[in-house]
C-alpha cells in the first residue's frame, strides 16, 4: 500500500459492512415492495393483446437472487484479505451503485405503470414509454437489477457473485429485453428510432458530431 494511503482500523470494514448490509436490506425490500404492487396493478391492466412466455421472468429472477444471497452470506469466492482503503473505496461504491439500482427500479415501474406484466405481453392499452428513466435505458427494470448485483458484489468484494451477475444475470436479462423488443418492435413504428437513440441496458454515450 502506498505510504500516503492511512491504514483503516481493523473494526472498520466489519462496521461498514454491518451498514452496508442494512442499507442493501432495506433497498432490496423496497424493490420487493414495488414488485408485489406491480402483480397488484396488472389484475387491472385490462385484455391482453398478446403474451409470449419467457423462461426469464420474475420466478427465475428470484431463483437466481437466492442463489446470490447464498454466495454472498456464505462468502463463496471470497478470499481473505486485510482491510484497506481500497476495500473501503470498493464496498462504498458497491452501496452507492445498489441505492441508485434501486432508484432507477422504483422510478421505472411508477413510468411503467399498468404496462408492466410478468410475461412478455402487449395489453390492448398498451402505450410506450420513453420518459423518465426510460430516457436513460430502453429497460430499466433489467438493467437496475444487475446494477444491483454487481454493486452487491463489489460492497462484499465477492468475485465470485461478480462473475454471477455479469455471466449469467445479465445475458438474461438481455435476452429477456429482446423477447419485449420484438413485440414492441411490431405495435410502434416509432420503436426503432428509440432504440437507435436509448440504450438497451446501459446508458448509451452520446455521440461526437
Amino acid at each position: 500500500m502506498p505510504h500516503w494511503i492511512p491504514p483503516w482500523p481493523a473494526a472498520l470494514p466489519d462496521r461498514l459492512l454491518l451498514c452496508a448490509s442494512a442499507l442493501i436490506g432495506l433497498c432490496v425490500a423496497a424493490v420487493l415492495a414495488a414488485v408485489a404492487a406491480n402483480f397488484a396493478m396488472a389484475r387491472a391492466s385490462g385484455a391482453v393483446s398478446e403474451r409470449r412466455r419467457s423462461p426469464v421472468a420474475t420466478a427465475t429472477m428470484l431463483g437466481f437472487a437466492y442463489a446470490f444471497y447464498v454466495m454472498i452470506h456464505r462468502r463463496i469466492g471470497v478470499a481473505p484479505v486485510p482491510p484497506s482503503a481500497a476495500l473501503v473505496a470498493l464496498t462504498l461504491a458497491g452501496c452507492l451503485l445498489v441505492v441508485a439500482g434501486s432508484a432507477v427500479n422504483i422510478a421505472g415501474r411508477l413510468n411503467l405503470g399498468r404496462n408492466w406484466a410478468d410475461q412478455v405481453t402487449l395489453y390492448d392499452s398498451q402505450s410506450l414509454v420513453t420518459t423518465g428513466v426510460y430516457g436513460i435505458v430502453r429497460h430499466p427494470l433489467y438493467a437496475s437489477l444487475i446494477w444491483i448485483f454487481v454493486g452487491t458484489a463489489m460492497a462484499y468484494h465477492n468475485p465470485a457473485a461478480l462473475a454471477a451477475a455479469l455471466l449469467i444475470f445479465t445475458p438474461a436479462m438481455a435476452v429477456r429485453a429482446r423477447q419485449e423488443e420484438a413485440l414492441l418492435g411490431q405495435a410502434f413504428l416509432e420503436y426503432a428510432a428509440y432504440q437507435k437513440r436509448v440504450g438497451m441496458l446501459w446508458p448509451r454515450l452520446p455521440r461526437r458530431a
